[in-house]
């Protein structure tokens, strides 16, 4: 049974994607694959420039400056890409919704992906919860789904290197 097959998975790839965009069609599927993505067709370059664009579009939700703005771009992007939800069991992975036409390109797919899985995201989880990496030379985006809501660094390699960035700033001031 599946209960959301969006959301957070859904945010998690298209983060991946965004930090670090595929630039060929096989890439774009074998990415999509990694991350459990049934794919109904091959994908094309017409498919990989989609989802560039989805992207562009997806860095203005991330980098929004507040709550209002974040959900008036995911709005957009709603209505631009989703459709009709319906339930489908294509590839026999189990009744599930869809929130798109039927016998879509894949970068159509993603589209509708995308941005239903962060409006899932943002209202299940928080409307805080998509930004990026605290350390300033670090533009990593990241889904926050920890317990608390407080994530603030993309992975524990950044967490440490601005805790020794801390600790070093705090004893040089002493």
């Amino acid at each position: 049974m599946h209960l959301n097959p969006y959301g957070e998975d859904a945010v998690k790839l298209a983060a991946s994607l965004a930090n670090q965009r595929p630039s060929t069609p096989a890439e774009l599927a074998d990415r999509c694959r990694a991350f459990g993505l049934a794919l109904e067709s091959p994908v094309t370059a017409q498919d990989v420039e989609r989802v560039h664009a989805v992207l562009d579009a997806w860095e203005q939700v991330v980098d929004a400056p507040d709550e209002q703005r974040r959900a008036e771009l995911v709005n957009r992007m709603l209505a631009a890409s989703a459709a009709h939800p319906r339930l489908t069991d294509h590839a026999g992975s189990g009744w599930h919704l869809h929130y798109r036409d039927d016998d879509q390109p894949p970068g159509a797919v993603l589209a509708a992906l995308i941005s239903v899985g962060t409006a899932l995201h943002l209202v299940g989880r928080g409307m805080h919860r998509l930004r990026r990496c605290a350390v300033i030379e670090c533009a990593t985006i990241f889904a926050d789904t920890s317990r608390t809501g407080r994530q603030r660094y993309c992975s524990q390699r950044c967490a440490n290197r601005d805790a020794v960035r801390r600790h070093r700033a705090a004893r040089a001031a002493s």
